[in-house]
């Protein structure tokens, strides 16, 4: 595992610097740690998001057998839209606020136990979500959301990386919230209208659980779950906003959900900024969203070879 038939590492490891931890030793614990369990490879330190996606298409080209997304769910996510359908693996390094998508496939959140995983783990399909072809592994949305992330990036700068920090940024969008979203939903054949300041769809059951909102059995059926705000004012978000993060938030009455395995939003103003997985992006409508099985091969605990993310 550790060379390829050239005497190359068959590992490449793409660390990014800007990542939740921010671990000044990280490149260097990393490498003893892969050395410790007989893993050669080469690390590469990004110092910023936009650095990844390039530095993964020029290991996929250089003939990596094994590429590492060592950061946070952004730095993951744009690492498996440049695996997505090709025959690579994608290890995790976990280094970000909440990793997500790591905790739901249980890779362990501390450097040593995640490079102990990458050299004895082994492999499992993984579903990937898109949204007009765009990939995501745990959710996309549109309204609010990208507003937060605005506000969090302002935030992070000022105050640092904190799930507290992401917290404050949320508040702090929502009391300035101004218009909220015109939007036609079509989903598996029923079409519905809705006026809503947030929509959010999910790809991660395991997020669904941690922030207590239903619709494990629609993912794990193939299906993806969309949660519609209703239109309850700047104060009427902050109530959803705050009964969402204590894990309190109910269906039916902090939000609609509405499942497909293809899903068609349409909205009366466009392009609008897009979050996927923690990263914004400019989108013209409609908007498709659809779910892609087995696109990724992912290095998972034994234990996790087979069930629902």
């Amino acid at each position: 595992m550790s060379k390829d038939s050239q005497g190359r590492a068959a590992m490449c490891i793409l660390l990014n610097e800007g990542s939740g931890k921010r671990e000044t030793s990280a490149r260097g614990r990393i490498g003893a740690a892969l050395q410790a369990h007989g893993v050669t490879a080469d690390i590469r330190v990004l110092a910023k998001g936009p650095d990844i996606v390039p530095a993964a298409r020029r290991a996929v080209k250089e003939g990596y057998e094994t590429i590492v997304a060592a950061g946070g769910d952004g730095t993951i996510s744009a690492v498996a839209s440049v695996l997505r359908g090709t025959d690579r693996v994608m290890g995790i390094l976990p280094m970000g606020t909440f990793n997500y998508f790591a905790r739901s496939l249980d890779i362990p959140d501390d450097i040593e136990g995640a490079a102990q995983l990458l050299a004895e783990g082994t492999q499992r399909p993984v579903r990937i979500a898109t949204i007009n072809e765009r990939s995501f592994l745990n959710n996309a949305s549109l309204g609010a959301y990208p507003a937060i992330l605005k506000t969090r990036e302002d935030v992070y700068r000022r105050w640092g990386r904190s799930r507290i920090a992401a917290y404050w940024s949320v508040l702090v969008t929502l009391v300035t919230l101004r218009r909220p979203l015109h939007l036609r939903i079509e989903a598996d054949g029923q079409t519905v209208e809705r006026r809503t300041p947030l929509v959010f769809a999910v790809n991660n059951a395991f997020q669904l659980d941690q922030i207590g909102l239903q619709g494990r059995q629609d993912i794990a059926e193939g299906r993806l779950a969309l949660f519609v705000a209703p239109d309850s004012g700047r104060w009427g978000m902050l109530r959803h906003a705050l009964s969402l993060a204590m894990g309190k938030a109910q269906n039916e009455v902090n939000f609609d959900l509405i499942t497909g395995s293809t899903i068609r939003i349409e909205a009366r103003h466009s392009p609008r900024d897009i979050a996927c997985d923690g990263e914004r992006a400019r989108m013209k409508a409609p908007y498709i969203l659809g779910v892609d099985e087995e696109a990724l091969s992912v290095i998972v605990p034994q234990s996790r070879k087979e069930g629902t993310r």
